[in-house]
């Protein structure tokens, strides 16, 4: 120990304790937490300031990244080049920031979560955007601190007049805490603030107008909004998001195409692990996954998948598995005077609106000083003007400018700073043209000083100020949403966001649905040339149609029984000439069942509604079950039992009745029965139904079903698989006689077509009106369209005529009838309309 030295014993944990608590102190104020008023960490704002005080402004030419490090780190921050660096580096990547603060040139990374190049390399200058955060810097609007080596000046905060910690969001880890801020849209914050500053008194539910939910940079889909309300409300909560996904058709393979994916996600290392996943036998139904990605395209990674694969499953476990589905969790911890503090969504713009009184109100207060100053040298020029002969003459008999200046001040009675102003005087502006420029912008002053003297005595003014600036930003930076919201889950209802406008839902033949807005079917006479209708497959055709409005919902029943729900909304909409999406890829459906009948009923929850309407299906071994469509008011996502399928028997036809219509089984043997439908009691969802018609012929089954409304309107349609068909009346028209009588349920029921082995068995029954087509497809493929009205009516009990030319082995697939929308001069309006009749196509 040398000389003058002692030891002092200090306890070791004391000293830890002691020395811990200043470390953790230091990284939660100077280093890992934003400060809530501009949203940067003091590296940010060095960069910032570095690059500012550098002159690498957005209209100069870019400077070498290494340049601007040095002059960061050399002045302002005194740690590593790395995190200066990165930092930087970050701030210019489109991927990471919403709003970006740094425009780089040179390879600045990658999404794939490749790394800059190094600092030597690349250059980079400021971005608009953050000019307009240093804005009035050199106007005292914030208060200065001494740099590292006590040699400079460093801003506090920056003056920004963007509110950065809500547009650009902030993350970091500090000692015993941590933030997680989302970032948002720039217009919505705008909104939301100055609905704040108008009433604030504004409650957060109110703020959430305006400001929905966070916007990422990626994009993407916020998955249920109960996280986001929870955030806003606390400053804490899990932000589910979803990549943007969409099923399309690729080189005749169904894909799975992503364009957007979640926020912070690599994406290389996302399309190994799902890779990792297939080969683990973790992830079913996906033959290839391609990762096409583009500078010029944008995002795109192709899942192929396999050909038995419903599409829809595997989108559904790859958001399960994989992060095309991961969260943000939200943590608004940020420092309040020094203080780390939790935040929601108002107090955060809070601290932003009373940061930006205090700039406008310092700007003014230096605007005025230096206004004030400016005229009383004006003054004092005014003055030597007005006495410009006597002026000279003392000036001119003064041994010095100190001698001069004396005498002036003693006869104009003069300050220092004037009678300086005048010695130092131009002799050009002794001309009369510059005398008359002195006295303007002395009057041009004085105005400018009651103005800015009006600022600072009234918070109105600056409150307009304030509002007038940032309408400014929103109108030079501002942009629309990136990121779509699915509110499903929360308790926002997301009717409300949805308008209730009429839309056309077009179902084709082999099951590809999609919903257009009614305005996009113009109308038009018949013998118009009409409008090119839906691009649907080869050989496929539209089979139903309905007018429904978005809130209303369709049911779709499968073979083995189950009921399917979807709102009109969720429907996927398309334009005329769209051909929709495959309806097996919208539901949970099993891969081995398959879509039958489709319904669209009206409001689920109106209760007269749902208990004066019915569901009627039938069976192919004869069993007829009716259901109060209330018993379907709840369904679920996976589907509901509709009716309890025997082994060997399967769901067949799905109607909504009022309750008072006929119904008609018809059987491949050729028979048919007619009943009414009051006849068949009422039962539970899961109960298997009642016998409707007797199979009594071996091998015999049901083919079809009909709903009839208007027994004397409407006529009866059977085609036998041989190509032969016919239409009968169900009453004669001008008698009203029965033509099928009206029997009990469970009878054998009476003869409508002659089988022979001409004809073959029935394969169709179908109720139709005058004007319509019928289709007709062969297992071949072959596809023959008829008009209803060149089938003449003919009795019950005959054979029929050959409707199509069966050749060789040969026999009829299917029959439908054709929907008017894919006729050129047709149109679809809202009479169609009617619940009670739409669906009995």
């Amino acid at each position: 120990m040398t000389e003058g030295e002692k030891l002092i014993p200090v306890d070791i944990g004391d000293e830890m304790k002691s020395a811990y608590i200043d470390y953790s102190m230091s990284v939660i104020v100077s280093r890992a937490l934003p400060d809530v008023r501009d949203g940067l960490k003091p590296v940010h704002r060095r960069v910032l300031f570095g690059m500012y005080e550098l002159g690498v402004l957005s209209n100069k030419a870019y400077k070498k990244s290494a340049r601007i490090v040095g002059e960061v780190l050399g002045k302002y921050h005194p740690h590593g080049d790395s995190p200066v660096y990165e930092t930087m580096v970050r701030m210019a990547q489109p991927w990471s920031l919403r709003y970006m603060l740094v425009d780089g040139q040179g390879n600045f990374g990658s999404v794939d979560g490749d790394s800059a190049a190094a600092m030597r390399y690349t250059e980079a200058r400021m971005r608009k955007i953050s000019e307009d955060m240093l804005a009035d810097i050199e106007k005292e609007t914030v208060d200065h601190q001494l740099n590292f080596d006590d040699t400079l000046q460093e801003p506090t905060v920056l003056p920004t007049r963007i509110p950065n910690l809500l547009v650009n969001g902030s993350s970091g880890i500090a000692v015993g805490m941590a933030t997680n801020m989302a970032p948002h849209n720039l217009s919505e914050v705008v909104d939301g603030t100055i609905a704040y500053i108008d009433n604030p008194e504004i409650e957060i539910d109110e703020l959430i107008k305006y400001i929905k939910a966070p916007d990422f940079p990626t994009g993407g889909i916020i998955y249920g909004y109960e996280g986001v309300r929870e955030a806003f409300k606390t400053g804490r909560g899990r932000v589910v998001m979803r990549a943007k996904a969409d099923i399309q058709e690729v080189k005749g393979r169904e894909c799975i195409v992503v364009t957007e994916i979640p926020y912070q996600i690599n994406k290389a290392l996302m399309v190994k692990q799902t890779a990792d996943l297939i080969k683990e036998g973790k992830l079913d139904g996906i033959a290839e996954i391609r990762d096409e990605s583009s500078g010029r395209e944008g995002m795109r990674i192709v899942y192929v998948l396999k050909r038995d694969a419903v599409s829809n499953v595997v989108l559904n476990n790859l958001f399960k598995h994989t992060a095309l589905q991961s969260s943000f969790s939200v943590n608004n911890i940020a420092l309040v005077k020094g203080r780390p503090q939790l935040l929601n969504l108002k107090e955060l713009i809070h601290y932003f609106v009373e940061h930006r009184y205090d700039v406008v109100y310092r700007r003014t207060q230096f605007e005025l000083r230096k206004a004030q100053e400016r005229a009383h040298i004006l003054e004092g020029l005014i003055i030597a003007s007005d006495n410009i002969d006597e002026v000279i003459a003392i000036i001119r008999s003064s041994e010095s400018p100190e001698v001069a200046r004396t005498r002036l001040m003693e006869r104009f009675n003069l300050s220092e700073i004037q009678s300086r102003a005048i010695v130092e005087m131009r002799l050009r502006q002794l001309t009369g043209l510059e005398q008359d420029k002195l006295r303007a912008e002395f009057e041009e002053l004085k105005k400018l000083i009651v103005d800015l003297e009006d600022i600072l005595a009234r918070k109105e003014r600056r409150t307009e100020i304030i509002k007038e600036e940032l309408l400014e930003i929103k109108e030079k930076y501002g942009d629309v949403r990136r990121s779509q919201i699915e509110y499903a889950g929360g308790e926002f209802s997301v009717e409300d966001m949805i308008p209730d406008e009429t839309m056309v839902i077009t179902i084709t033949h082999a099951g590809y649905i999609k919903r257009t807005s009614l305005n996009e079917y113009k109308t038009q006479n018949r013998g118009g040339v009409g409008q090119k209708a839906s691009n649907t497959r080869d050989q496929d055709f539209l089979e139903h149609l309905f007018v429904s409005s978005n809130h209303q919902y369709m049911l779709f029943f499968t073979q083995k029984g189950k009921c399917f729900w979807m709102r009109v909304y969720e429907i996927p909409e398309g334009g005329k000439t769209a051909k929709g999406r495959a309806i097996q890829n919208l539901i949970n459906i099993e891969q081995d069942d398959k879509v039958k009948a489709f319904v669209s009923v009206q409001n689920l929850k109106d209760e007269e509604y749902i208990n004066n309407n019915y569901l009627i299906m039938a069976t192919k071994q004869g069993i007829v079950k009716k259901t109060l469509l209330e018993q379907y008011s709840r369904p679920r996502q996976n589907g509901i039992n509709a009716i309890t399928i025997k082994d060997g028997d399967e769901l067949l036809e799905a109607k909504l009745t009022s309750g008072r219509s006929q119904l008609m089984l018809a059987v491949k043997s050729g028979r048919a029965i007619r009943f009414e439908e009051e006849k068949v009691r009422a039962v539970g969802r899961n109960s298997q139904g009642v016998r409707g018609i007797d199979l009594d012929v071996e091998n015999d089954e049901v083919i079809g079903m009909i709903a009839i409304e208007n027994p004397l309107e409407e006529t009866v349609l059977v085609v036998s698989e041989n190509g032969y068909g016919k239409r009968s009346y169900i009453d004669e028209p001008e008698t009203g006689e029965a033509v099928y009588r009206i029997t009990n349920r469970g009878g054998k029921g009476v003869k409508t077509i002659s089988i022979t082995e001409k004809t073959g068995n029935l394969v169709a029954i179908k109720s139709v009106l005058p004007g319509e087509d019928l289709m007709i497809i062969n297992k071949s493929g072959i596809a023959i369209r008829l008009p209803i009205d060149d089938l003449r009516i003919m009795g019950r009990a005959t054979q029929g005529v050959r409707l199509i030319n069966i050749k060789g082995n040969d026999s009829i697939a299917a029959v439908a009838k054709v929907m008017k929308e894919d006729e050129e001069e047709e149109t679809v309006s809202e009479e169609n309309q009617n619940p009670e009749t739409e669906n009995n196509v």
